[in-house]
């Protein structure tokens, strides 16, 4: 059985989620951040050396980057769910927004948070460059899914890849996302999933999603 080490408040609820949506049975063993510098406590340290969430574990394998979790359950464990493969239309649809999570919206929302939380004045070059950014990642994802009800076109792991930063790295970073009906219509759609609420329940029940 899988064990899935979850730090709170973090981006490890993507395997949660993945592992009910697939009602793949699993192991849960959760992880407080430390209350003054809001990182993972040593424990997950010792157990990989980047001592960050999510890491899973199951007999000799630790593996870690919530990407290649991903990839690996559904891979392994999934049936053919959750992923398209190369002979279905949207396969490279589903490749694009799989890896946009990581590879353009987390770090793109990263950046922000550390820029606003410099002190720097809010015309300040960088500054406007970033948030520009977000923008355009933003805009990216609303015309997406004033098209779709789903990142892919159906729902898939590019769904579970994405929410996080829409939902709850907002905690750490506050994001008006008014301005992008689409994207406030889908959190609707996925707070609906019964998964999606389970797998929020077990990881965070101290959490209301932050779906609005």
């Amino acid at each position: 059985m899988l064990t899935i080490h979850h730090l709170g408040h973090s981006q490890s609820e993507r395997i949660i989620w993945l592992c009910e949506e697939l009602g793949l049975p699993y192991a849960l063993k959760l992880y407080a951040r430390d209350p003054v510098t809001m990182l993972s406590p040593p424990e997950l340290r010792a157990l990989h050396p980047m001592g960050a969430a999510p890491v899973i574990t199951a007999g000799d394998l630790v593996l870690a980057e919530s990407g290649a979790i991903v990839e690996y359950i559904v891979a392994k464990h999934g049936g053919g769910r959750l992923a398209l493969g190369p002979d279905h239309p949207d396969f490279a649809t589903y490749l694009y927004w799989f890896h946009f999570a990581n590879g353009n919206l987390q770090p793109v929302m990263g950046r922000n948070m550390v820029m606003r939380r410099s002190g720097l004045p809010a015309d300040n070059p960088m500054l406007v460059a970033v948030k520009g950014r977000l923008d355009i990642v933003l805009g990216l994802i609303e015309a997406r899914l004033a098209k779709v009800d789903y990142l892919a076109g159906e729902f898939t792991a590019a769904d579970i890849m994405s929410v996080f930063s829409l939902t709850t790295m907002r905690l750490f970073m506050p994001v008006d996302l008014a301005p992008y009906p689409a994207i406030l219509a889908y959190l609707q759609r996925i707070g609906g999933r019964d998964a999606y609420r389970r797998a929020m329940r077990a990881g965070d029940p101290d959490l209301v999603p932050m779906l609005t």
